[in-house]
């Protein structure tokens, strides 16, 4: 009788754990971004599932330059040229095959360009691979993301 009184107890503790590991089982949430020249925090992005797909988007630029508080995409081409980075989709297309996420795109709005991407989840959800590549994978750039609590 207590055990089954104890796990009567336990169980919606369980539950709950095993939410928050669903949770870092995706990539949806909110990331920080790094600089790749400076290692600093960069940006955050939040990520989001629509359709089967996910998006990303950039929510906050974290540390801006003073004498450009509110920077666009200058080197963007078409809709995007000229228009704010913040609240901009950088991601888009991305479909789930295992525990990969790929056939999407990635713009990098220091230099305009959109890459291929595939993103992948370490650290127990709590850091984001994604590698950005022109052409094949193997001849791409990967960065890490850290998860926002």
């Amino acid at each position: 009788m207590r055990s089954t009184m104890i796990g009567y107890l336990l169980f919606p503790a369980l539950l709950a754990a095993g939410a928050v590991r669903a949770d870092d089982a995706t990539p949806v949430g909110k990331w920080r971004t790094i600089d790749d020249k400076s290692g600093k925090p960069k940006s955050i992005v939040e990520i989001w599932e629509e359709d089967g797909k996910l998006y990303g988007k950039v929510d906050q630029l974290l540390d801006p330059k003073p004498d450009d508080p509110d920077p666009v995409c200058k080197k963007c081409d078409g809709d995007l040229k000229d228009k704010p980075i913040l609240g901009m989709r950088i991601m888009w297309d991305l479909k789930k095959s295992g525990d990969l996420w790929s056939g999407g795109k990635v713009l990098d709005p220091d230099n305009g360009k959109t890459y291929r991407c595939n993103l992948t989840l370490a650290a127990g959800g709590k850091k984001l691979q994604l590698r950005g590549y022109i052409g094949l994978a193997l001849l791409g750039r990967t960065q890490t993301w850290i998860r926002e609590e």
